[in-house]
């Protein structure tokens, strides 16, 4: 069993490195779930202006939200990157004068196009359901409504702030000007939902 986890493990690190997918999963990552918390920071901001009290229709407006990146990105990730490896493949076949339909390289595209679609639709949804946590335990009757609302405000910018952070590792360069920067994003969209509902 843990002979096949191994070799399980060791294929799908050949496929990465063949198909040099892991930078490309890393900006998926990054960027959806950028936005899943830059949306659901919308969501909970507008709530707060116009005094939503109910943590349900809150929960229910970020997980649809969520869902809804998730599944768009899962789809769109999956459909891009296999009309791309499959474009790349045949492309190889012509230079090579030869099938690569039963190669490691085909089998290396089908795999990181299913693995490319999880990325893409997960970190959205991840990010999403940090920030609506504190509404959740509302429900379970653990926070009040407005303390909720604080709780989840802190957790998405902590969750911003840390995406800049990993951000700022990958480009080798001030890990805190990163998360400061991303941070700074997340201020720039409550701002102008704040400036909206006072219009």
């Amino acid at each position: 069993m843990i002979k096949r986890v191994r070799t399980f493990f060791r294929r799908i690190r050949s496929y990465l490195r063949i198909t040099q997918m892991t930078p490309i999963a890393r900006r998926y990552f990054i960027k959806n779930g950028f936005d899943g918390s830059m949306t659901v920071l919308g969501i909970i901001i507008g709530s707060w202006v116009v005094r939503v009290t109910e943590p349900e229709i809150i929960v229910t407006a970020g997980l649809g939200a969520s869902l809804a990146m998730g599944v768009s990105g899962l789809f769109g990730a999956y459909m891009t990157e296999k009309a791309e490896r499959k474009r790349h493949l045949k492309t190889l076949e012509a230079a090579m004068l030869t099938d690569l339909s039963d190669s490691i390289q085909n089998k290396a595209s089908d795999f990181v196009s299913v693995y490319a679609a999880f990325i893409d639709g997960a970190s959205p949804m991840l990010t999403a359901a940090i920030a609506l946590i504190p509404f959740i335990l509302t429900l379970a009757g653990i926070f009040v409504i407005w303390d909720a609302y604080i709780v989840s405000f802190v957790l998405t910018l902590a969750t911003l702030f840390s995406l800049g952070l990993y951000l700022g590792r990958i480009a080798k360069e001030n890990i805190w000007l990163y998360g400061v920067q991303t941070v700074a994003a997340g201020i720039i969209i409550v701002t102008i939902v704040l400036l909206l509902g006072a219009i």
